[in-house]
């Protein structure tokens, strides 16, 4: 066991901060007990959650699920593995699937033999929580990552001067779990095109003289007799310190030297040598990629992130681009780690108006309003739908987003609020009595307790819907995933979307009557029984996001239902209201969202036991969305990770 020198610490503490070394003594021993206990009680979790997996949890899915999932598994659901290796990595997804399942009652099935209560449901989905505990302490490796389009962008102007607009020749993103970290052969070239270009847009002609930021990259030309290897080795460590966001080792230095000799022997000027060497920083992977450190001195498994790693990691969550001034010489000077420091770094980068890359990195994501701006609406229903409402619709997204950000507002207020952003066509729209004119962006205050929030927002009600009407299934998913957290199981194959059915099985029917028809198939009769209420619950609102008390038959639109604890609602308001009182679990969805998107990869064991601690914290300070964001920075899984064997 690690000694402590009570003597020397208390006596530091007491140099630094005036406080009586007898009292330095106390605190020092009460944060040892403090470790102690949070030891003795991850022990003691872990020891639980041990018997519970041996006495409740095996024997469980021994009676009710290893015939279907085990050695031949069935949906992809391998509880077979999962008894195996309780506490793993690969057997987590296998134990939230089957909470999934087993929780809408769509496991087991109801031609199994055997089928459990409701109480033994509600038992096995708690004993599933516990298994966390059982993981062993992991932060995770260092996701590997190439920068998104929109990184690389901001990355070639804020470094070089060039416009941002120079990368649109790249694909764009696919939006998925995790981040692309592989480069196609088209990629290649595209990338090695758009250097070409940024050192044309730089360097000036040979004869010509050169351009402030030629200057400021690669200094002043050498006088005659200087060593022309030695003066290229200074800018290649000057240039690679700002591509790669961090020191250049001596062996990437001699590297980039080589192809400095190269442009030599062939003849090129010293500039021109220097321009072919920059090339090649702006094609490597350690500017394309945000990586870890190449080698890491240390026995340890686990580490802490170098300074450089935390800035960039940091800089490119908040701002989608690399590290200030003030961030890289933290960096510089190792005192970036440091949690009051990251934490005042935290709050400086949102204060900026840079951190509004926030919403297009993480917030769109979140609410999956992206792809709004290439969905398809039947012209003749949804002629307003022009280019002009679409980019309101997102920019009110964005705003209120920012908002809640800039203002530490508490979570819940993403679901109910009294105010939101709009201009002309928008406030046409959402039918405002205000008089609004012209394009700008304006905020406002909503009188109809209807709207207010992501709930009644036209993005996204628009983006949860079909092109020519509204999907209470999409829209009831949306809610139990994207607000609430819940996981929905997939749709069984085979099973035809409404429109795909027989007319003459619906003729006549209402939307929320042909949308119960799918409760006739037992196969999908229990999860819509959980998701079409709560849709319906937001029918007032058709496809584009207006208000309607009718829908397009003249028939009063039904908005109520119940959500899945059982409470009733009637109108979209109350819907809001019975969401906004749930308050952990939307700032435990939107910090395991969060947490997820920082740290590029799904959450899974250990990560559970860490997300616990931080809720603790966040629910001190009425669940702030700073605070979040703070936590989730500062937390052991975004500035520690695994080092790999």
């Amino acid at each position: 066991m690690r000694t402590v020198d009570l003597s020397y610490r208390t006596k530091l503490f007491a140099a630094r901060k005036m406080i009586p070394p007898a009292m330095c003594i106390a605190l020092v021993l009460s944060l040892v007990s403090l470790c102690h206990a949070e030891s003795e009680s991850e022990a003691a979790l872990r020891a639980d959650a041990q018997k519970t997996f041996k006495e409740k949890v095996g024997p469980f899915v021994k009676k009710y699920c290893i015939s279907c999932h085990g050695t031949r598994p069935e949906a992809g659901i391998n509880l077979q593995s999962a008894l195996r290796t309780p506490g793993a990595t690969s057997s987590f997804l296998h134990w939230k699937k089957s909470v999934a399942n087993v929780k809408v009652h769509d496991m087991p099935p109801e031609y199994a033999d055997e089928i459990p209560s409701e109480e033994q449901r509600r038992q096995f989905i708690e004993w599933i929580g516990k298994l966390k505990y059982l993981a062993p302490r992991d932060p995770g490796s260092f996701v590997l990552r190439r920068l998104s389009k929109v990184e690389y962008g901001n990355t070639l102007h804020d470094l070089y001067g060039v416009s941002q607009s120079i990368a649109d020749s790249l694909p764009e993103e696919v939006v998925g779990e995790g981040y692309l970290n592989s480069i196609s052969p088209l990629q290649s070239e595209l990338f090695l095109d758009i250097a070409n270009k940024v050192v044309n847009q730089v360097v000036a002609p040979e004869d010509d003289p050169p351009t402030r930021v030629q200057k400021r990259l690669f200094g002043e030309m050498p006088s005659q007799g200087t060593d022309l290897r030695a003066a290229a080795r200074d800018v290649a460590r000057s240039l690679a310190r700002d591509a790669y966001r961090r020191p250049p080792t001596e062996s990437e230095l001699d590297v980039l030297l080589s192809i400095f000799a190269l442009g030599r022997e062939n003849h090129l000027s010293y500039t021109e040598s220097l321009s072919l060497m920059w090339k090649a920083i702006l094609v490597s992977p350690q500017f394309l990629f945000i990586t870890p450190a190449a080698e890491v001195d240390s026995k340890e498994t686990v580490v802490p992130l170098d300074d450089f790693q935390l800035a960039s990691r940091l800089s490119y969550l908040l701002w989608s681009a690399p590290p200030d001034a003030e961030l890289s010489e933290l960096a510089d000077d190792g005192d970036l780690h440091k949690p009051e420091v990251l934490r005042a770094q935290v709050e400086r980068l949102l204060k900026h108006e840079r951190s509004r890359a926030l919403f297009d990195g993480f917030g769109a994501q979140w609410l999956r309003v992206g792809e709004l701006k290439n969905q398809t609406f039947d012209p003749d229903l949804f002629p307003q739908m022009s280019p002009a409402l679409r980019k309101a619709m997102l920019e009110e997204a964005r705003l209120f987003f920012q908002s809640i950000v800039q203002e530490n507002q508490s979570v819940w207020r993403f679901v109910d609020s009294d105010y939101t952003f709009v201009n002309e066509p928008l406030a046409e729209l959402y039918g405002l009595e205000q008089s609004i004119t012209g394009p700008k962006m304006r905020r406002v205050k909503l009188e109809n307790p209807d709207r207010g929030g992501i709930l009644g927002m036209p993005a996204t009600l628009a983006t949860t819907s079909f092109p020519n009407r509204t999907s209470p299934v999409r829209r009831g998913v949306w809610v139990l995933e994207q607000v609430l957290g819940e996981r929905v199981p997939p749709p069984p194959p085979d099973v035809p979307e409404l429109e795909e059915q027989e007319q003459k099985s619906f003729e006549g029917l209402t939307l929320r009557q042909r949308t119960e028809l799918h409760q006739s198939e037992s196969t999908c009769a229990n999860c819509h029984k959980v998701l079409d209420p709560i849709g319906f619950g937001l029918e007032n609102f058709d496809a584009i996001g207006r208000w309607r008390d009718k829908n397009n038959a003249g028939v009063a639109i039904d908005s109520a239902g119940k959500l899945p604890g059982g409470e009733s609602f009637s109108t979209p308001a109350e819907l809001k209201g019975l969401l906004a009182k749930r308050k952990e679990d939307l700032a435990r969805n939107l910090t395991e969202r969060f947490m997820a998107y920082a740290i590029g990869r799904n959450l899974e064991g250990y990560d559970e036991v860490v997300i616990d601690q931080l809720m603790v914290k966040i629910a001190q300070e009425d669940y702030r969305m700073r605070t979040m964001i703070a936590e989730v920075i500062t937390s052991y899984l975004f500035t520690h990770r695994r080092v790999q064997d």
